[in-house]
């Protein structure tokens, strides 16, 4: 069987690491992108955030101390699994700069490939997909916290890539992203 076109030939396994607002598509991106590669032989895991969070995280609140420790705890594990040939694609808000920064370090400390991607949707398209009600709760005063609402989103300054999800169908974001896989050499 062929791989697909755009899907990157070998990939030792390493962490697509996906961040951005809630329903800014990082999600979406990350489980068509599994399917492509997965298609193309490739041992691919999604780490979801919300899904994670449950099972690592679930007596964190949501301080920015407790989100810090998620993110990183999401960051181990995909780590481990790189590190064992399985691409992790994880599709986190991860809201703060040092957060991310700790787990590119983890990454680079045990020689695994890591890129971080900015799924740089702005808040107002976000708030209008808004596919798990959040802005709507936050809008209602139902919840706080709300990172690009009310509680803070540090975009990253230097990502290896923004991928604009407004101005894209999620197949040129999920090329985007695969392109990057092999400017990289991972491919």
């Amino acid at each position: 069987m062929s791989r697909p076109k755009g899907t990157p030939a070998v990939w030792q396994g390493g962490t697509v690491w996906l961040t951005g607002l809630p329903s800014a598509g990082k999600t979406t991106i990350a489980t068509h992108l599994a399917e492509l590669l997965r298609s193309g032989g490739h041992r691919v895991q999604v780490l979801d955030g919300d899904e994670a969070r449950a099972a690592l995280s679930a007596e964190l609140g949501f301080s920015k101390e407790d989100r810090d420790t998620n993110v990183r705890r999401i960051g181990y594990v995909a780590g481990l699994l790189a590190e064992h040939g399985i691409t992790a694609l994880v599709p986190v808000i991860a809201p703060y700069a040092p957060s991310r920064a700790a787990v590119r370090d983890m990454h680079a400390a045990r020689g695994v490939p890591y890129l971080e991607v900015h799924v740089a949707t702005p808040v107002e398209i976000c708030a209008e997909r808004d596919v798990k009600s959040l802005y709507a709760r936050q809008a209602a005063g139902e919840i706080s916290g709300l990172t690009g609402a009310d509680d803070p989103y540090e975009e990253p300054v230097d990502p290896d890539l923004r991928v604009h999800t407004q101005h894209q169908t999620v197949g040129e974001s999920v090329r985007q992203v695969c392109a990057l896989l092999t400017a990289r050499g991972l491919s």
